[in-house]
This record gives structure tokens, sequence and C-alpha cells, in this order.
């Protein structure tokens, strides 16, 4: 199973590395960094990721996409959001971080779909989740959503909730046990509920 991460600019950390730790641990899984234009991507913690062309992705397994303050930047590049749908649609799983779901809103795919986001941005602002995705069915208090081939979660850390809570759903509990063992990690399973809104 191949696990698509694309990322950008000003990526927040925990929600690209708590899902590649989860699935680091799984042998089935390759995972690959892939960026619009490839090359180093770069984040306010001072990591780089040397990344791929999203062009040369050759198995749409499993798409990641994290949040993070770069989301501010790129969701009004239109031709920027049509190369995210065109990956999102071709992917048969597409699981998003924190406000990587907003980007996953201005594309219309989400539309008529429950998804959740980052919990203190609903609180701070809603204005600008709505203009970027009026018709999804935000659900606010969920730790993560999953609706057909969608997966969203909550802000940074819930992204790991998700994660196990998809190898779950694909490898089964005792494998997504298994990991958050290893990880020495406390699972959050009840998705509907978040200690955080």
């Amino acid at each position: 199973m191949n696990i698509n991460c694309f990322v950008f600019n000003d990526f927040e950390t925990l929600d690209l590395f708590g899902p590649v730790e989860v699935f680091g641990k799984i042998e089935e899984c390759i995972i690959n960094y892939y960026s619009i234009n490839g090359g180093i991507i770069k984040n306010n913690d001072n990591i780089q990721i040397y990344t791929e062309n999203m062009e040369n992705i050759i198995n749409y397994d499993v798409l990641i996409i994290p949040g993070g303050m770069g989301t501010r930047k790129i969701i009004n590049d239109n031709e920027y959001i049509d190369k995210i749908k065109n990956i999102v649609e071709k992917s048969k799983w597409c699981l998003t971080v924190c406000t990587g779901s907003i980007l996953l809103a201005k594309t219309g795919l989400l539309n008529n779909k429950e998804a959740t986001t980052n919990k203190i941005v609903l609180k701070n602002n809603y204005d600008w989740i709505i203009e970027n995705g009026k018709n999804v069915k935000w659900i606010k208090k969920a730790r993560w959503v999953k609706d057909e081939k969608y997966y969203t979660s909550s802000g940074i850390s819930a992204g790991i909730d998700m994660c196990l809570g998809f190898v779950n759903d694909q490898f089964g509990e005792e494998k997504a046990n298994e990991i958050a063992k290893r990880m020495e990690y406390k699972w959050n399973k009840n998705k509907e509920e978040d200690n955080f809104v």
C-alpha cells in the first residue's frame, strides 16, 4: 500500500509525521513524499523534506494531506486547488489532518459529506471554514470523521488517532493496538469525542 504524503511549505510537523509514524510500522506500506513541483519543502520547525513532483505519483492508494499555516497561503490559488483535487480523485483513500480538511473542502469533494478540522480553527475562524467549505457537514465535536473514502481529523495529534482508526479498518484492531503500543501512545479510539473541543 502506497502512502502518498502531499506537502507544502509551512505544513504542521506532527500533522505529517504523526501519520508517518503510524504507517511506517506496517511492512505493507511504502511512504512517499510529493509536492506540487517537487524539491525541498520547509516548515516553521526548520524541517526540510525532499519531495517528488506530484505528477510522478504512480500508485494512488492513500493520500495524506496535512494542515498548518501553509494552508492559508495556498487555499486561494485555484490552480493549486485543482491539482490537489486531481490527485484526491485518483486516490483510493484520502486522509486529512487539521486544516488539511479545509484544502480538501475547497476542492468541492467534501460537499454534502461529514468532516472535521482543528478545533481552535473551528472556534476562532469559523467564517474562514464556511467560506471554503460551506456545503460540508462540519462535525465540531469529532476527533475524526470517516465518510466514504475520506477520513478527516481534528488538529495535530488527532491525525495519529485517525490513522490508527484507518489501520483498524484496513488491517484490524489487533494491528492498530500493536502499533499504538510500539509508539507508546494512548490511542483515543472514540472518534466522536475530542477533548479539545
